[in-house]
């Protein structure tokens, strides 16, 4: 998978604790016209109008294919490639179950954190290497479970045997070695671990591998190349091809990359890691420092000063996105941001404008980026564009006209000026040299600067001409990435990669000279996002403990003058000579093929069965046959599963087809042997078919500052049971259908890492199922929860409160998933009533584990009352009304099992305050909370 640092949302869910990229089903219109180019090494599906990219993305598959085996293996399989390009998200991915890759198309503006190459280009030999990884990877005891469960077999055995910092940091090597840049070659890929040998914070390899609720720890890309990379320079290019091939193979059987390690090294895997962390040490000048050692995580960026008043913007891990006004260190909010894919923002003539990103509501392979403009003393916002994709703008002087890039879907780049009234569009600014555009800036109404990206990737400061779209250039282009301009009277100030470090440079424009500016006291790594005012520049540097504001008197600042004829054009390779041996520079060999094009039919392989999953939730055991088409708009599944408890076997067969509005789904299964009891309590048996249709619409409402989601719908069953045994005259066949409508409602706003759940958030389920032949049955369920913020930050308040009515009948016992208060058995009774209020709070964060096989994050706590009022009727026609309350305390831990799979698992201790027709006289009960699926962890 393809991420830079900032996290990508495409949905979120209340249960869902952290945001997360993903696949998404049936996220493209049936309006869009696929095509397709086949070649034996891919198949690129793409959209009608973006040719050039898909031919691009095939010819460099094509041409690295073989020369990159030579240091992965040589076993080759091919891949289906979905291009989109109808999202903001920069991003991509490769997988197992099935085998398919999607690219999204639309480049990430921020060059620092993922470099400024052709976007498909980086993306093709990014993902690429993850296709060669898992084709060569299907070995050993990794093939056996291939054999035996299918891709995502591959896929368990892959991951439980090869780290996740191996597959990307090879991948990440991959791009730094064929081409002339790569994330390897930024000093921004190396802040994280450089911030944290400052610091001196020497965590565990464990916490390293695994994270943080609490501290700032380097995600697995980084690691994963200071590892890999080193294992190139140490042991040479065919290391890394026997340690995972062993280690895929389970050579060893237990910590076979491990052993792997040893085996090829020579020294072992806790030795390994550490020279590999020793021999980048000695790339930096560290300089151990304390100073912030023991802050929390808070980020503060984009400073911009309005007069003597700062503004950025801050975050953290207790804190969601917010704009700060700062005055002799006098902190105001002014308003929370609303949900971004980044954090900039511009400021001028007391106006904020930014972009926000909003969902399509229905296709979840499109989105927007609208712009926002709040006023910074009345926090007033104003939404100023609808369903745009604008990206990085930026406010003239007086307030009136807007600057921004809009990346259309054809992976071009323009500048816009807009209307700030209004959000009407003036001006499109023409692009003739095929320029990527970032951090737009005015000088004035007649000319921008922009930090440019030109078609091989590299990057120069440019003076755009407003009226014809001329470029003049004022520093040359190379790979060394640029961004950030602030304008402040005749100086540029500006971010550029500067041999291992990224400074802060100014370039003035009357006398055209560049000038590196020196401050060496800088609490952090890098200068990035400057603010210029009279006496005073303002830039972020990044620290353990998140991006920190510098506020320097500029008579405390040295301005070098520097010859850019000198400066290097090429980036720094930090130690790493290997990436300029084999393979070096390969991606600008590549030759400009032209294949032929087709049309891509939307029904090729409906039906993709790929894995056997086995699932158990004791007392039931299953099988399924897993299906999911290259276009992820059909799912389907067979399934067999057998009771232990009831003994009996069920079969059945389940699809869903999402390309079209709504949703359609139909399944059929057949029951053998279920069983019920007669009125002399003895076994009844029964075979039973059901088939069922149905449709439902999920909606993606969210904008702002808040997720919305509503999906409702219906399905209608069938259900047919043909008594057995002497039964079978008497009783013979009995059938009906119903209909089973729903609707559910999620609402919330954005959560910190830190926070269990959001501030604030609303959920809502209701259901009613409803007899149509022989029977007249019917139930209708209500379940909705409200969440507030606890005493603290971090703490959460949630009241939930559940109602069920059914038919005084019961010819029909209809399932409900009724929230019973907990402790007791969930009984199924005519009228029901519930309530309850839980606190959650969290109570350590360990961040400790065991072998690199467990690893616990966080204990968190839940004190609950639950109250269940219910009503029904005895057998002698008597009313029956009985009260169910319990309160208790659950204990819950947020694990990582093997480094890689979050698993929750918990642990709830009851109070009964009612026994009643439950029985016994144990008022204290104890359970185990498990998840419900780790097989796809």
């Amino acid at each position: 998978m393809f991420l830079g640092r900032k996290t990508i949302i495409i949905s979120v869910f209340l249960v869902i604790s952290s945001p997360c990229f993903s696949q998404i089903f049936g996220g493209n219109p049936p309006s869009t016209k696929w095509r397709q180019i086949n070649t034996t090494s891919s198949r690129i599906i793409f959209p009608a109008d973006i040719d050039s990219v898909a031919n691009r993305i095939a010819s460099i598959v094509d041409f690295i294919k073989e020369p990159t085996e030579n240091t992965i293996g040589s076993k080759s399989r091919k891949i289906n490639i979905v291009l989109q390009n109808q999202s903001t998200i920069s991003n991509a991915y490769v997988g197992l179950g099935p085998y398919r890759s999607e690219f999204y198309l639309n480049p990430d503006p921020n060059s620092f954190e993922v470099g400024s190459l052709p976007w498909p280009d980086q993306l093709t030999i990014h993902e690429y290497r993850h296709v060669e990884q898992f084709n060569n990877f299907n070995l050993g005891l990794s093939h056996i479970m291939r054999s035996l469960f299918g891709e995502e077999g591959q896929a368990l055995a892959n991951n439980a045997a090869i780290p996740n910092w191996f597959f990307e940091g090879d991948a990440v090597y991959n791009e730094t070695n064929v081409s002339k840049q790569g994330r390897g070659s930024l000093p921004f890929f190396y802040n994280g671990y450089r911030s944290l040998w400052n610091n001196g914070k020497n965590y565990s390899w464990m916490k390293l591998r695994n994270g943080s609720f609490k501290d700032f720890v380097p995600d697995h890309y980084d690691l994963g190349y200071l590892l890999v990379a080193y294992g190139h320079e140490k042991y040479g290019d065919k290391f890394w091809q026997q340690v995972t091939h062993d280690a895929a193979a389970y050579k060893g059987l237990f910590y076979p990359f491990q052993k792997a390690i040893k085996k090829y090294s020579g020294t072992d895997y806790v030795h390994f890691r550490n020279d590999a962390i020793e021999f980048f040490k000695k790339q930096f000048n560290i300089r151990v420092s304390s100073t912030i050692a023991n802050k929390e995580y808070l980020s503060q960026e984009y400073p911009a000063f309005q007069g003597d008043t700062l503004v950025y913007l801050r975050s953290g891990y207790k804190k969601i996105p917010e704009f700060i006004a700062m005055q002799k260190r006098s902190e105001r909010r002014i308003r929370v941001r609303d949900f971004s894919l980044d954090n900039y923002f511009s400021l001028k003539n007391g106006k904020i404008v930014y972009a926000s990103y909003r969902p399509d509501a229905r296709w979840g392979n499109i989105d927007y980026s609208d712009l926002r403009i709040i006023d910074i003393k009345s926090g007033k916002q104003t939404n100023i564009t609808n369903h745009t994709k604008y990206f990085s703008p930026d406010i003239n002087e007086d307030g009136t006209r807007i600057v921004a890039v809009n990346q259309t879907g054809q992976s071009k780049s323009y500048l816009h000026i807009l209307e700030t009234s209004t959000g009407e569009l003036v001006h499109i600014i023409p692009n003739r040299d095929q320029l990527f555009y970032t951090y737009p800036k005015f000088i004035d109404d007649n000319a921008i600067i922009s930090p440019v990206r030109d078609t091989l990737g590299k990057m120069a400061l440019a003076k755009i001409d407003a009226s014809s779209g001329n470029a003049e250039y004022l520093t040359p282009f190379t790979y060394r990435v640029v961004g950030f301009p602030c304008i402040y009277q005749d100086t540029i100030y500006f971010t550029s990669s500067f041999q291992k470090n990224d400074e802060l440079f100014a370039y003035t424009l009357a006398s055209k000279k560049l000038w590196r500016i020196v401050y060496d006291d800088s609490v952090g790594l890098g200068k990035y996002e400057p603010a210029v005012n009279d006496s005073m520049i303002a830039w972020t540097t990044f620290t353990s403990a998140g991006y920190k504001l510098d506020l320097i008197k500029k008579s405390d600042v040295v301005f070098e003058e520097l010859n850019q004829n000198n400066l290097d054009e090429n980036t720094s390779s930090f130690g790493v000579a290997s990436i300029n041996n084999l393979n070096s520079n390969l991606v600008y060999s590549v030759p400009n093929d032209l294949f032929t094009v087709k049309k891509y039919s939307k029904t090729f392989r409906l039906f993709n069965f790929h894995s056997l999953e086995p699932t158990i939730d004791d007392p039931e055991y299953t099988l399924t046959l897993l299906s999911e088409n290259i276009l992820n708009t059909m799912q389907s599944q067979l399934y067999f599963t057998y009771d232990r408890a009831e003994q009996f076997k069920k079969t059945g067969f389940q699809a869903t087809y999402g390309a079209l509005f709504p949703f359609l789904s139909s399944g059929i299964s057949y029951t053998i042997d279920r069983r019920t009891f007669n009125s002399s309590q003895k076994p009844v048996y029964f075979n039973e078919l059901e088939p069922y249709g149905g449709f439902n619409i999920p909606l993606n409402l969210s904008k702002g500052r808040s997720f919305t989601y509503i999906n409702f719908g219906s399905q209608y069953v069938y259900n047919s049971s043909s008594f057995k045994g002497s039964y079978k005259d008497t009783i013979g066949t009995v059938s009906y259908s119903y209909l089973n409508n729903f609707i559910s409602f999620t609402q919330q706003i954005q959560k910190a890492k830190q926070q269990i759940f959001p501030h604030f958030a609303q959920s809502l389920v209701l259901s009613y199922k409803s007899a149509l032949t022989n029977y007249s049955s019917n139930q209708f369920i209500a379940n909705g929860n409200i969440y507030f913020p606890g005493l603290m930050t971090t703490h959460s308040v949630v009241i939930n409160g559940a109602f069920l009515a059914k038919d005084t009948l019961q010819q029909i016992n209809f399932s409900s998933g009724f929230p019973f208060s907990r402790g007791y058995e969930a009984v199924n009774f005519y009228r029901m009533y519930k309530w309850g209020i839980n606190y959650h709070f969290p109570l350590i964060y360990p961040d400790a584990g065991f072998a690199s096989i467990f690893y616990l994050l966080r204990v968190r706590g839940n004190v609950f009352y639950d109250h269940t009022y219910v009503k029904d009727f005895l057998p002698n026609a008597n009313s029956y009304n009985a009260i169910f309350r319990s309160t208790g305390v659950e204990l819950n831990f947020d694990t990582k099992w093997w480094n890689q799979a979050n698993i929750s698992v918990g642990v709830r201790y009851s109070h009964l305050f009612d026994l009643g027709v439950f029985g016994g006289s144990n008022h204290n009960r104890w359970e185990i909370i498990l998840p419900v699926n780790i097989f796809n962890q």
